[in-house]
């Protein structure tokens, strides 16, 4: 029997991982579009009066035996596409894309059924605030996807929709297949100098793995980074800096350049067939920004408060750089006395800083400056420990616990799998946690759901099952997995994601948790980061994991004083990638030419450092051309102030503040989509944010007594 065919008989209905099968996805695929299908005809088909009931909210009626089958098995293969996915899921998903778009653009352009919600958003009884919201979504969503066009308009749309959904999973399945293809393999074990023991022993093992001797390094962030920041070996790093910049840019299969160009001159003339003059102004409508001038407003405020300061950063990563590159190479990175070369010796490459130095010089500087960097924090931060600091933080602010489940089933040993329970005792949600990069799963990190939370016509709070997948140091068979800052830090903000989707309480799934506007959904991540550099939440895991000494004081201290290290730079680089998103969906005319030169021009105010012809940042950009952001890259920068400003309030209250906390999960977390934002941020905080808060975090501006 096809598990996606019957209730699930697992704890909490979870998803019964084990027992679903490659062949099961297609079947129920077919089988979910078929019941769509028919039960739009019952709607549609209906001789009563449309009404909010019997048109809007049908798939409410009898949810605890009926279950959308589609929006299951969706569920499942595409999360699973991008965590666990095969060649032949690869396969299935190209057969199953075209069939999935143009079932969607069926009902989208429906006109029978558009007709009838259309009448119900003229025509309909008093309407709960959140009836409302959902009724105005839902009109203004077919709207957007073209139901008020004409017959030859809505065939274009299916073409150019189709068209684009086929080649954002062409960008994905290329972006991985070309960042898992690359290895560099190192057998002499003077091309590890500099590297710190758990990077040495990472490659190792990824080695071993392998069946090969000596060391394998990746493009995985766990290898890739501390490569590029610890190896002396400069012609590697030479090397692997331009393997990962030059990914899906080779002459081969995998060269993401023309489906790139393709897609953005897909969107905009999806824009422009429906009435906008670029992709950009079709998409803010439902932004908090609300269009074009206010995105740019905040990108400008940005550059003129940060340039400056990043300017000086990358300038004193410089000369230091300098100094030491006229040094002999065999001592470079060393105390030494051997007298510099001369300048004229060597061409302007070999003693200029490239791209493939600043990570390494970035980070010899914040030692030189503050004597720390994140090899010093690893053995404090072991990965259990840290689970428990992170449920502990969500403990102490909201009062919720976790317990792992495994009896929960999961889709790769690596997951673990935890029921949450919340202050009162009561089943809040699941949560999955998959942690380290494997073959098969997408770089970076991301939360997804399996379920999403609302609440049936009988009053039962369905919970959701929520999931952050990762790609976080692995342990070693010579220790546990040790995490960096950095890593934590990634934690926190998938983590914060989560505890959006847990807290969820609406009555629609399609306004509950992350299903708010673009720019809002990174406040509740982006607020987590803050805790990574308070000394009372440190001190409540960070502990030694050999000799269980906790996180010395004089350390947090200077992370404290190092926080602000290089953040002038890192913001530039924000709004670099904003200003090259938004240069691509404001274009009025299709886009031509190669994509590296469009780049150069595009982010050039931010520009800090000179950027290679010979690497293209676009053709492995997810986010806007396969993710949700086109048009929407801006988020994290806006989503930003809106952190600072809220965590600005927890500094004054303190950090653990329940009461504080608890406004924040009843104004925000738990409302999800069904008010504006900015009403439900101004009802947390008592007005509306400005960016002086996060100058003022990231010592731009100086603190006000």
């Amino acid at each position: 029997m096809n598990p996606f065919f019957q209730p699930y008989a697992t704890p909490h209905e979870t998803v019964p991982f084990d027992k679903i099968k490659l062949e099961h996805f297609e079947e129920a695929f077919l089988e979910g579009i078929r019941r769509d299908d028919e039960q739009i005809e019952k709607i549609i088909s209906n001789p009563e009066r449309p009404t909010f009931d019997n048109t809007i909210i049908w798939h409410e009626e009898g949810r605890e035996h009926y279950y959308d089958l589609l929006d299951r098995v969706s569920t499942v293969f595409f999360n699973l596409l991008s965590a666990e996915t095969t060649d032949e899921m690869d396969a299935l998903a190209q057969k199953m894309q075209p069939l999935l778009t143009k079932h969607a653009n069926d009902v989208k352009l429906n006109k029978r059924l558009f007709e009838r919600i259309r009448y119900v958003n003229a025509h309909h009884r008093r309407l709960t605030p959140e009836e409302k919201v959902l009724l105005k979504d839902t009109y203004e969503s077919l709207v957007r996807g073209g139901a008020l066009l004409d017959d030859e308009g809505k065939e274009k749309l299916r073409q150019l929709s189709e068209e684009a959904s086929m080649l954002s999973l062409q960008f994905s399945q290329n972006l991985l297949k070309e960042n898992k293809a690359f290895t560099l393999h190192l057998t002499d074990e003077h091309d590890l100098d500099g590297l710190p023991q758990t990077s040495v022993d990472a490659a190792a093992q990824a080695a071993k793995e392998r069946g090969l001797e000596g060391w394998l390094f990746t493009l995985d962030y766990p290898s890739y980074a501390p490569f590029m920041t610890y190896s002396t070996r400069r012609p590697l790093r030479r090397r692997m800096y331009m393997e990962k910049n030059q990914v899906c840019l080779h002459p081969n299969s995998e060269n993401n350049e023309d489906i790139c160009r393709r897609l953005v001159n897909l969107r905009l003339e999806l824009a422009q067939l429906l009435g906008f003059k670029t992709y950009a102004e079709y998409k803010l409508k439902r932004r908090m920004a609300s269009n074009i001038r206010n995105v740019y407003k905040l990108l400008d405020q940005l550059t003129d408060a940060y340039k400056p300061a990043a300017i000086k950063e990358v300038e004193a990563i410089e000369r230091l750089a300098r100094k030491d590159l006229l040094r002999p190479e065999e001592c470079r990175g060393r105390s030494c006395t051997c007298p510099p070369a001369a300048e004229t010796s060597a061409a302007a490459e070999e003693l200029s800083l490239q791209p493939w130095d600043f990570s390494y010089y970035s980070h010899k500087l914040q030692l030189k400056k503050f004597n720390i960097d994140s090899e010093m924090l690893r053995p404090y931060l072991r990965l259990d420990r840290v689970i428990e600091g992170v449920f502990g933080l969500a403990n102490r602010l909201y009062g919720i616990t976790f317990r792992e489940n495994k009896e929960i089933p999961v889709y790769n040993p690596d997951v673990k799998a935890y029921e949450v329970f919340d202050e009162d005792g009561s089943y809040l949600a699941v949560f999955y946690a998959d942690f380290h990069p494997r073959q098969g799963k997408q770089g970076g990190a991301w939360m997804t759901s399996f379920q999403g939370q609302s609440i049936d016509r009988k009053g039962r709070n369905h919970r959701p099952h929520v999931s952050v997948v990762m790609n976080l140091t692995k342990p070693t068979a010579d220790s546990p997995a040790l995490l960096t800052l950095g890593e934590v830090e990634t934690f926190l903000h998938e983590f914060g994601h989560a505890l959006h989707a847990m807290f969820a309480n609406t009555r629609f799934e399609a306004l509950s948790g992350t299903n708010v506007w673009w720019d809002f959904v990174e406040l509740p991540s982006q607020f987590m980061e803050n805790y990574a550099v308070e000394k009372d939440f440190l001190a409540t895991f960070a502990r030694h994991y050999q000799t269980d000494e906790p996180l010395p004081s004089e350390l947090i201290e200077r992370v404290r004083r190092s926080r602000n290290f290089g953040c002038a730079y890192a913001a530039m680089r924000q709004v670099s990638f904003g200003l090259l998103d938004m240069a691509y969906y404001t274009l009025k005319e299709p886009l031509e030419g190669p994509l590296p030169a469009f780049e150069r021009r595009a982010w050039q105010k931010a520009m800090v450092m000179k950027q290679r012809d010979d690497t293209c940042m676009t053709v492995q950009f997810s986010h806007i051309m396969a993710g949700g952001y086109a048009a929407g890259y801006y988020s994290y920068k806006w989503a930003e102030v809106l952190d600072a400003d809220a965590f600005s309030l927890f500094k004054r209250r303190g950090i653990f503040n329940r009461d504080v906390a608890r406004r924040f999960r009843d104004c925000i977390l738990s409302r999800g989509g069904t008010e504006h934002p900015m009403e439900l941020y101004k009802r947390f905080r008592g007005g509306e944010p400005t960016i002086d808060a996060l100058l003022r975090r990231n010592g731009i501006k100086r603190k006000t007594k």
